[in-house]
């Protein structure tokens, strides 16, 4: 085992909880096609100077989100051929609890460090089973010191934000039944075994379920982000490529789903009160012999708007922000910056088109530029002066988007993310919380 692994696994097992904000809810539902809905707009969550519904309590921090992209250990990559024999033992460590009659369920009441009752008693029971709480102790109903942190630890490999205290989302995390657990265990077993074998030296992976993206080198996470990842009705797709270009400080071509769930919505509405979703926004707007045309003059009441191509010039507001990361898909998608960063300090990070969202994209690119010398200084260097910049890798770096809800690592913590799109074949129970 390497230095840096031991370090990372001597840390895990002392137990120090990190906060995981990484995992996505399976919140909201399709709407219309044409139908605009603020809550589930492109202009919401891309643009500055319009706010995301509020999914969490917890108000942005940077520091969350730091510590959520510890989570698991920095040195696990989750596409490692070390994780298949943990999560082996985790399945039979889950196939004994079902054996024995699944998890006790824990009451509908909130607990935190102070409580006492049988309550308390039951959670107890049931983080040691999972392996979460390891302590015993002669005060069963007491909510105590090793009993929060047990709670932060299982708050933390279930892509919750580890406050130590049970509320209604945690309390429906911890009753998820074992049987669902160890389904979904099985399933990405199968799912791991599928990458983990030829893994290239250096590669990009894309975890949809977790909304994290890790930058992997000699099987070690040299950089781990955090992500958005598309919203329910506009999921991420699983995929294999390779990053081969970068855009610093690029143009903005708006793809054909945002076109038609999100401009020509907003732009009927905006019309009606006399106003123009161009003007607003600065976008533009391009006719069929690449002519740019009069923003007051395209009718999104008409037929017309859904013929024409639109772009958005480089800029603070451009949805892109700083950087965009290109490879070759049929799905029209790419990784990128964003010039609203607060979304990344919730756990709820379903909200793009997508596309994907990168959290400290700077650290990404150098790494991905290093061959040609770039450094994270160089990074940003390009992005405070603003030029446009098309940059292409001297070689292309393998890219993984993955779907992966259950796992265990070799510090023997098992880690499960909400099944985002429902495709865990167990229903909504392990994706409603």
């Amino acid at each position: 085992m390497s230095a840096t692994r031991h370090a990372v696994t001597t840390r895990s097992v002392l137990g120090i909880a990190v906060l995981a904000l990484s995992a996505v809810a399976a919140i909201g539902s399709p709407g219309a096609a044409l139908a605009y809905d603020p809550t589930n707009s492109w202009i919401n969550y891309a643009l500055r100077g319009e706010r995301a519904p509020s999914y969490e309590a917890q108000s942005y921090d940077r520091s969350f989100v730091r510590e959520g992209e510890a989570n698991p250990p920095r040195g696990y990559p989750t596409l490692s051929r070390d994780n298949i024999g943990p999560t082996k033992l985790a399945i039979k460590r889950y196939a004994q609890v079902v054996k024995n009659g699944d998890f006790p369920r824990v009451p509908a009441v909130q607990l935190q460090r102070g409580s006492s009752g049988a309550e308390v008693a039951v959670l107890r029971e049931r983080l040691t089973l999972s392996g979460d709480l390891r302590e015993e102790t002669s005060y069963p109903n007491s909510f105590d010191y090793y009993l929060e942190k047990a709670v932060k630890r299982f708050q933390a490999s279930n892509g919750l934000t580890p406050t130590g205290i049970v509320d209604q989302r945690t309390r429906a995390a911890l009753n998820v039944p074992a049987k669902v657990r160890l389904q979904q265990l099985r399933t990405n077993l199968s799912r791991l075994g599928q990458y983990v074998s030829g893994m290239p030296k250096r590669y990009v992976m894309v975890n949809i379920p977790a909304a994290q993206v890790e930058a992997v080198e000699n099987n070690l996470v040299v950089s781990r982000h955090s992500g958005v990842v598309g919203k329910i009705d506009r999921k991420t797709p699983i995929l294999t490529s390779a990053v081969h270009e970068m855009n610093f400080n690029p143009m903005w071509r708006l793809p054909p789903t945002v076109i038609h769930k999100d401009l020509i919505p907003k732009g009927r509405q905006m019309q009606r009160n006399g106003q123009s979703v161009l003007v607003k926004y600065g976008i533009d707007a391009y006719d069929g012999n690449g002519r740019k045309l009069d923003p007051e003059k395209v009718n999104f009441r008409s037929g017309m708007a859904s013929g024409l191509r639109y772009s958005q010039k480089p800029g603070k507001d451009n949805p892109l922000g700083f950087l965009k990361i290109n490879f070759h898909n049929a799905h029209s998608v790419y990784m990128h910056d964003t010039p609203s960063d607060s979304i990344f300090g919730r756990n709820f990070r379903a909200a793009s088109s997508g596309c994907i969202r990168v959290q400290g994209i700077e650290e990404l690119a150098a790494w991905l530029l290093k061959d040609s010398g770039w450094s994270v200084s160089d990074v940003e260097r390009i992005k405070a002066s603003g030029e446009r910049k098309d940059v292409r890798l001297k070689r292309p770096v393998p890219l993984y988007f993955v779907y992966i809800t259950a796992w265990a690592t070799e510090d023997g913590l098992v880690q499960f993310r909400r099944d985002l799109y429902r495709r865990d074949g167990v229903g909504a129970v392990a994706s409603a919380y």
